[in-house]
């Protein structure tokens, strides 16, 4: 009996109440469902995942219809009907990875109408019918207000002669690397405070490598090295930071030359979110975005004309731009488990919030949901639940420490651990933010701390963002998000490296890796001349095999011959050379003495 209730909630468009009775009873193919209630196994024929989802309450009216399978999976007679727009015709589009097909209508859907879908899919050797059946969104409009600048120090903002356009936020270290800490530069992705906004990345000395400034009024978040096509990779999001708490923008993906090889930007016609960009071995990305849609919230207490952003997830396919897999918030998580105040203002009412997205092992993907203070694990075939952690449903019972509030990044790590940042604050639930490691035991519902990692020479509360990052050798490294502080802690929560941005500065994320560029820019250089000598200033953004500057100088551009060699030190180093030139160039010269690149003959 159980089961024909399960299915019937999929089956109809959902409301409010719907929602809340029907949320947490879905499951997958041969997967235990872990809930507050039971634990059960059941059967999906279908091996392929259809999205929009069956029950989708809110899909997109430029939704297209994805079909995942397996690999060779092949859709066919597919058949797309609107309650109010009738039979719509289309086009079939494969994936790149060779698992799937998404169905483009030629037009868009009607607001308010149920689509209905049915095809022909060949996948696993087996041929089948898929179906879904899913509600298109009101979406509503809602103020492009951007987030105010929040005033911070002018002293804190990096300036170079060589290099005039790169002005980012200081890097400060307060306790220097120690030994054991892990090797690998800084990725830092500084907006808000002074200095213009951009993807950084800086030694542990805090001194410069690289950095890219953004256009006014935009920023990046989650800025990282990534591997894609099997080849590490710069990746983050970009784009605007709007008031009502989300970001519009795209990914982006750059080489070792920092040059751009892709552009990932969301499906269905939604904005790329600035909360994930997670790249795959197979070349698809996972990405999140924020639907603000008209909806009914009187059964929470709030307007019946009000609105309310959703949650969305997708896999991209990258070289095809195609949605593999969306998931709606809404048709999964009912409004009745929010911890966030409903809004009675003109702002839509946040009630999920999900801000970071990590694929698991067992064919699932775990979620954090900032508003509702749970993370859960959803099963990637059919978008159900598999369990929740944290919450006011959590399907576990939580031992000593391990209940966190207004969490961000939450990651599988090895042996089924999990680590989340406990931000535990907005309004304040804790004295600090915490980094957690926790122990998840399905089979007992129960949950243990296994490490907490807690700054111990100063309070960092941080209201918003922040991320906790296992690194080689058992380190852990936090940023403290809308702080401008950064801490790797040892295994056993000792400081083994300190540091802060400049005053209001926030880092969505903080990274660390390995990191090696090579430029195709030339470098850059100025020089000035004063009783007969040369002051040069040269500076390559992004190198990082230089290991010693040569100044060439001489009466003509043809006509220059070497007059000095100094040691690179630091992002821009300044170079007295005894030559009245006035023509100068400078070439980089890698650890064995080679010349890697020659900047251009500049006059003093």
């Amino acid at each position: 009996m159980k089961l024909k209730v399960i299915f019937s909630c999929l089956a109809v468009p959902l409301g409010a109440a719907a929602l809340a009775a029907c949320a947490g009873g879905t499951s997958s193919a041969s997967q235990a469902v872990v809930t507050g209630e039971r634990t059960a196994s059941i059967a999906v024929a279908n091996p392929v995942a259809v999205s929009p989802q069956p029950g989708t309450p809110d899909a997109s009216p430029g939704t297209q219809i994805s079909f995942l399978g397996t690999a060779a999976t092949q859709v066919s007679n597919v058949h797309v009907v609107g309650s109010h727009s009738g039979s719509h015709a289309g086009a079939l589009r494969a994936y790149s990875t060779g698992t799937g097909e998404s169905f483009l209508p030629s037009h868009p859907f009607a607001a308010g109408e149920r689509v209905s879908v049915s095809a022909t899919v060949t996948s696993a050797g087996s041929t089948t019918q898929a179906r879904t059946s899913f509600t298109i969104a009101r979406q509503a409009p809602i103020s492009q207000k951007q987030f105010p600048i929040n005033p911070g120090d002018p002293q804190a903002v990096q300036h170079y002669s060589s290099a005039p356009s790169l002005t980012p936020s200081t890097v400060h270290i307060t306790t220097p690397a120690k030994t054991g800490a892990a090797p690998g530069d800084l990725f830092l992705a500084p907006y808000q405070g002074e200095g213009i906004a951009g993807p950084m990345i800086t030694e542990q000395n805090g001194g410069l490598v690289w950095f890219h400034p953004l256009p006014a009024g935009e920023a990046a978040t989650n800025f990282e090295v990534q591997q894609y096509e099997g080849r590490p990779v710069l990746s983050w999001w970009q784009g605007r930071i709007l008031e009502v708490g989300f970001g519009q923008g795209e990914d982006e993906i750059y080489n070792t030359s920092y040059q751009p090889v892709a552009r990932v930007r969301a499906g269905n016609g939604y904005h790329a979110d600035l909360h994930e960009i997670r790249l795959s071995s197979n070349g698809t990305a996972w990405i999140d975005m924020f639907d603000p849609i008209e909806m009914n919230l009187s059964s929470v207490h709030g307007s019946a004309a009000g609105v309310l952003t959703d949650s969305v997830v997708q896999e991209i396919d990258i070289k095809t731009g195609l949605v593999m897999w969306e998931w709606h918030a809404l048709g999964h998580v009912p409004v009745s488990e929010s911890l966030k105040p409903i809004s009675h203002s003109s702002s839509p009412w946040d009630y999920i919030h999900v801000n970071s997205v990590d694929p698991g092992p067992a064919g699932d993907v775990l979620l954090s949901a900032r508003s509702t203070w749970a993370l859960y694990d959803v099963d990637i075939h059919s978008g159900a639940i598999r369990w929740r952690l944290g919450g006011p449903r959590s399907s576990f019972r939580q031992g000593p420490g391990t209940r966190f509030y207004w969490q961000h990044d939450a990651e599988f790590q090895p042996d089924g651990l999990i680590s989340v940042f406990d931000n535990g604050s907005d309004p304040p639930k804790e004295k600090q933010s915490r980094g957690l490691l926790l122990r998840a035991d399905t089979a007992s519902h129960t949950v243990s701390l296994v490490k907490q990692f807690v700054n111990p020479s100063r309070t960092l509360l941080a209201t918003s963002q922040g991320n906790t990052l296992s690194l080689p050798g058992g380190d852990w490294l936090m940023g403290y998000g809308g702080l401008p502080n950064f801490t790797e802690y040892d295994t056993a929560g000792h400081v083994l490296l300190d540091g802060t941005l400049g005053k209001n500065v926030q880092d969505f994320r903080t990274y660390l890796s390995p990191w090696s560029g090579q430029p195709r820019t030339a470098p850059a250089v100025i020089a000035k001349s004063a009783a007969g000598a040369l002051a040069v200033a040269v500076s390559w953004n992004g190198a990082t095999s230089v290991s010693s500057w040569r100044v060439l100088a001489g009466p003509s551009a043809g006509a220059l011959a070497a007059v000095a060699t100094a040691a690179k030190s630091g992002f821009q180093s300044n170079i007295a050379a005894p030559s009245p030139g006035p023509y100068v160039a400078v070439q980089a010269l890698d650890a064995s003495g080679a010349v890697i690149a020659v900047s251009p003959t500049v006059k003093a």
